[in-house]
């Protein structure tokens, strides 16, 4: 047996020094009638000590190791300890435990053995006068040494599944914290009460006056930052998607801490519970910026459409003259002239819609100036 790495083993059980657990209680308390003894104890044996995890019939948590009869349980994973009278036994006649209380007069001990072979301590009874177990009996106890086991090896597997899923939701905290905007799980029961059970930190970017941990308890305080002529507006496309499930897609004005009016849009997808609780997957993001290229795009298009219109119709007249006319070469000096001149208009004014153009899309990028080659070429 490697004591070294039994004692690992043990140790990623997590189970030393914690509370009474009833299904352990249950098979200790089970062992101690089926077998008609005063004490039955499932216990784990540490580096220096012997920890009981259930206890029944004794006032004290834990002895020595040195004076543990489960210690000599260790290196025999297939079999029962069994010690009829320690009084007449060289390894235990001189023990504080059978010279003293509990005054052990027989012990009983089926191993925990681990899957990989390791035995962690016993599900054992003791009684306070010699007596002997039979065949059938030690099957019993290795039975319920066995059942002892198979709820640490649950429990083990339960505690791993936690610390993966607490190491997932870390990182899908972290993930969600770099995202743009935030994002979000609303619930709204049929009463009409909404909480934020999750919400990444990218909230308290565009919301910095809203508290999460408020939020979490009452979504209502969201409503708080709308704008008072979109309020409605908002409230209502919340209300129409909880009946209908369709997908919550929302622009809206917020107001500021300084006063500042910003756009924002929501957007999630809906499922509705068994109790009738409506929950929503999305996100929300600050769009003013573009909104404000849009707009840019916007008045780009109107300028082309009207300001252009008046250099193009003269380029199409002095075109059109030299093309149907007979002119002589002064005239078409002249007529070059006009052309070069407009020309010259039209691209210094393409120049500024471009310039206009590129500092729309950086605010919205973000993006170095890289482009704006390619934008005015």
């Amino acid at each position: 047996m490697d004591e070294l790495l039994r004692l690992k083993e043990l140790a990623d059980y997590k189970i030393l020094d914690t509370l009474p657990e009833k299904e352990l209680d249950e098979i200790a308390q089970i062992a101690a009638g089926v077998f008609d003894t005063p004490i039955a104890l499932i216990t784990l044996v540490d580096k220096d000590r012997q920890w009981f995890k259930a206890n029944v019939g004794l006032d004290i948590s834990e002895t020595p190791r040195k004076d543990a009869f489960c210690q000599h349980a260790l290196h025999k994973p297939n079999e029962v300890l069994v010690v009829e009278d320690p009084c007449h036994d060289e390894r235990f006649k001189d023990n504080p435990l059978v010279l003293g209380h509990p005054d052990i007069r027989f012990y009983a001990g089926a191993p925990l053995e681990t899957p990989s072979g390791q035995v962690l301590g016993t599900l054992c009874i003791i009684d306070d006068r010699p007596r002997t177990i039979t065949k059938n009996q030690k099957q019993a106890l290795m039975a319920l040494a066995k059942k002892a086991m198979d709820y640490l090896n649950t429990r083990k597997q339960l505690l791993e599944q936690d610390r993966l899923l607490e190491l997932e939701a870390a990182r899908f905290k972290k993930m969600t914290d770099q995202a743009p905007g935030a994002i979000y799980q609303l619930e709204m029961k049929p009463t009409g009460e909404m909480s934020f059970p999750f919400i990444s930190r990218g909230f308290t970017v565009i919301h910095p006056n809203l508290k999460p941990d408020e939020l979490e308890q009452d979504a209502s305080l969201a409503f708080n930052v709308v704008h008072h002529d979109d309020l409605e507006y908002v409230k209502g496309s919340l209300l129409e998607s909880f009946a209908t499930l369709k997908n919550w897609s929302v622009e809206y004005r917020v107001i500021e801490e300084n006063g500042e009016v910003h756009w924002h849009w929501a957007h999630a997808k809906p499922e509705r519970k068994e109790d009738g609780t409506v929950v929503w997957y999305g996100t929300f993001q600050d769009i003013t910026e573009r909104k404000e290229y849009i707009k840019t795009l916007e008045q780009i298009l109107f300028d082309i459409s009207h300001v252009m219109r008046r250099p193009v119709a003269n380029m199409l007249g002095l075109t059109t003259a030299i093309t149907e006319q007979d002119l002589n070469l002064e005239t078409l000096k002249t007529c070059a002239s006009h052309l070069k001149t407009v020309s010259e208009e039209m691209d210094s004014y393409i120049r500024k819609l471009s310039d206009t153009y590129y500092e729309a899309q950086q605010k919205l990028t973000g993006k170095n100036g890289t482009e704006q080659g390619e934008i005015t070429s």
